[in-house]
């Protein structure tokens, strides 16, 4: 593969910037351009060392600036080919003066996720292990940083490559059977087909429920907080970010476009929208914007409903109850304004499914309650992430794709069909769970994986 280069930091004003230099010719090409002080040249450097000395333009004699180079010999690099990395000063004009030095000797721009991408097709990790990369990057939370790193240290790797083994195991067993009749094999029974398969739907249905919980702690949870004008919703929005994002007057219908904020509860990240009061109105804006709320309630996954609990419930209140149990979502009822006494019956929240908890927005009382409520709703206090795996789509899609097939497989050995109808859709199952860790994956898959990796990495 030909050798390219690419600034591997951030292009902002900083410390370092590093550019990273990756293929058979990495070493010399950083030779081109960085001159160690002392007498040992870059190509007598070896590997797991570093140097200090000089980026020079070679057309000019020019000095750019002060570096450290370090170098890495294959196969003991992250890419698993030579590789060299310029350490210079942060700054984004210097960093890329650098790196326009090594394009312009002998190196090529990497492309996106390059580096990661030749580190897999040189057997250095896996299509998990370097998703996980992605991931490490892009974690909010210690939880999701700790799923990363788990992944990349090859968990989800072998929990799907175990239960591809068995699979695999049990092909040959049925090939075997199949195809050499004459020879004196062990038989499979239907009870031990039956296990195998049962086994292996059991395994894999785990990691699918396992997902779910996952993502939500790695792309957080869409919430919408709802309820009529003039309930504090905005005001519980302000105290959750901890600062004030939305208007908040004694005027109903201040709120009249939806106000999209990030707030972490816990462990969880709630992606926040303060809405509309959601009620009739003549108001053509704030008509506007309470026909996006109630689509903004269609398409989430969390409602925190907003009542105020200082007045008696009214029309208003009971025809968004009433929206609420025809929605079927996650639902919160936040009974607002407690400090002013409740003059709400509790009586009309019974026939909703939801979490009824009494808050001041004002006052910043019951918060920790609001998180506790979430954290339960979603799982989120049982899940253990030392214990399982977060997947993306992709991931996700080649798992449920086996599983749907091993329930076949194990369908047609439950009615006695022949052991050729239960091969095909173990075999199938088996593919899909290859192609997951990357082993029979496809070269638009792979292009498909490193495209949303970042340049540098």
């Amino acid at each position: 593969m030909s050798t390219v280069c690419a600034v591997s930091t951030p292009l902002a004003e900083g410390g370092i910037a590093v550019i990273r230099i990756s293929g058979e010719d990495a070493i010399n090409a950083a030779g081109r351009v960085f001159t160690p002080f002392g007498d040992k040249s870059v190509s007598e450097m070896q590997g797991y060392t570093c140097a200090y000395g000089r980026v020079i333009d070679p057309a000019t004699g020019e000095t750019v600036d002060d570096a450290v180079l370090t170098v890495f010999r294959a196969p003991h690099s992250y890419t698993g080919e030579d590789t060299a990395e310029i350490s210079c000063h942060g700054g984004v004009y210097v960093a890329k003066r650098v790196l326009r030095l090594c394009l312009e000797n002998g190196c090529w721009q990497a492309d996106r996720g390059e580096f990661t991408k030749r580190a897999f097709l040189n057997g250095k990790l896996s299509l998990t292990q370097a998703e996980a990369v992605m991931d490490t990057i892009s974690a909010r939370g210690e939880a999701s940083l700790r799923s990363a790193r788990l992944i990349r240290e090859g968990r989800l790797f072998s929990r799907i490559d175990g239960i591809k083994q068995e699979l695999v195991t049990l092909l040959g067993k049925l090939a075997a059977w199949v195809d050499y009749p004459e020879e004196e094999l062990p038989e499979i029974t239907s009870e031990e087909l039956k296990a195998s398969l049962y086994d292996a739907c059991e395994k894999l249905s785990k990691v699918l429920r396992e997902y779910d919980c996952g993502m939500v702690f790695r792309t957080g949870i869409d919430t919408v907080i709802a309820g009529k004008p003039n309930v504090g919703k905005s005001t519980l929005m302000n105290t959750l970010l901890g600062y004030e994002r939305s208007i908040v007057t004694e005027a109903a219908g201040t709120t009249r476009d939806v106000i999209e904020e990030t707030v972490k509860l816990g462990e969880l990240e709630l992606k926040l929208s303060d809405t509309a009061g959601i009620r009739e109105t003549g108001d053509a804006v704030e008509k506007i914007g309470v026909s996006l709320a109630r689509k903004r309630l269609a398409d989430c996954a969390l409602v925190i409903a907003v009542f105020d609990t200082s007045s008696p419930l009214d029309s208003e209140d009971r025809e968004l109850l009433g929206y609420l149990r025809e929605l079927n979502k996650k639902l919160i009822i936040v009974l607002n304004k407690s400090d002013l006494g409740s003059k709400v019956d509790a009586s009309e929240f019974e026939k909703l499914n939801a979490r009824i908890l009494e808050l001041s927005a004002k006052n910043g009382e019951g918060v920790s309650e609001l998180t506790e409520a979430v954290s339960q709703l979603f799982g989120a206090d049982e899940y253990d992430p030392a214990s399982t795996v977060f997947a993306n789509e992709r991931q996700h899609r080649c798992a449920q794709e086996a599983y749907d097939a091993l329930k076949q497989a194990l369908a047609a050995a439950e009615a006695e069909e022949t052991f050729d109808a239960v091969t095909v859709m173990t075999d199938l199952a088996a593919s899909r769970l290859m192609e997951l860790t990357g082993e029979k994956a496809t070269e638009a898959v792979v292009d498909e994986v490193f495209s949303k990796f970042c340049v540098g990495k």
